[in-house]
């Protein structure tokens, strides 16, 4: 089984970068494999709502976007990080998993449903809880199970030093990775005692209105 964890900052190994590598070490130590993916600085436009996706199953645009499609799938749950940027999620990662959710759900590409996901957010302040709501909508609409912590999944600090000396945000790190290697063995042994997935149905619209 194996995670893959997506950097939304502009910073390679900033504060983001910090919070995931805690959330990685914490998987690993729980027997679940992980990867890093950075979504990078070169600029990413938003979802035109071209609606091509239906056809190609990925994004006209050829970018990191359609990078991180042709190996989702082999993925089995994710965990996206983002910085707080105005009160937000910085708008890379904004634009990007729009792109990516639309271009996998408009597509039937079938690469996210119902494997867990979570968001984790690194603010200097504040800014977290509304970041984490605005991210978590990409899980629940396609069908993904959200993975919680025991608090928010944030930290706080201006940059990486900063981020380490957050205690209790690191240790939201490691209770968000163990509740996601719990998470999935479970579902490695529903599949082995042959438990179905739930049924599903053929969506009532092609895609979403332009």
């Amino acid at each position: 089984m194996k995670v893959l964890l997506v950097n939304g900052s502009p910073h390679q190994k900033g504060s983001t970068y910090t919070s995931l590598m805690e959330v990685s070490r914490t998987l690993e130590e729980e027997g679940i494999g992980t990867d890093l993916f950075w979504v990078g600085i070169k600029p990413l436009a938003g979802c035109l709502g071209c609606g091509k996706c239906a056809e190609k199953n990925q994004c006209v645009f050829k970018d990191r976007v359609n990078e991180f499609l042709d190996i989702a799938a082999d993925y089995n749950g994710f965990i996206f990080g983002s910085p707080v940027h105005w009160g937000a999620s910085s708008g890379q990662i904004k634009c990007f998993m729009d792109r990516a959710f639309f271009a996998d759900f408009n597509g039937n590409g079938g690469r996210f449903a119902l494997k867990p996901a979570a968001v984790v957010v690194c603010a200097r302040r504040a800014g977290i809880t509304a970041t984490i709501d605005q991210l978590n909508k990409y899980f629940a609409l396609c069908q993904m199970p959200i993975i919680s912590a025991r608090y928010w999944n944030g930290v706080h600090g201006l940059n990486a030093e900063d981020v380490v000396h957050d205690l209790e945000g690191m240790q939201d790190m490691r209770f968000l990775a163990r509740n996601m290697a719990y998470f999935l063995k479970c579902r490695e042994a529903a599949d082995k005692a042959g438990i179905p997935l739930p049924k599903q149905e053929e969506v009532t619209f092609t895609n979403f209105i332009r």
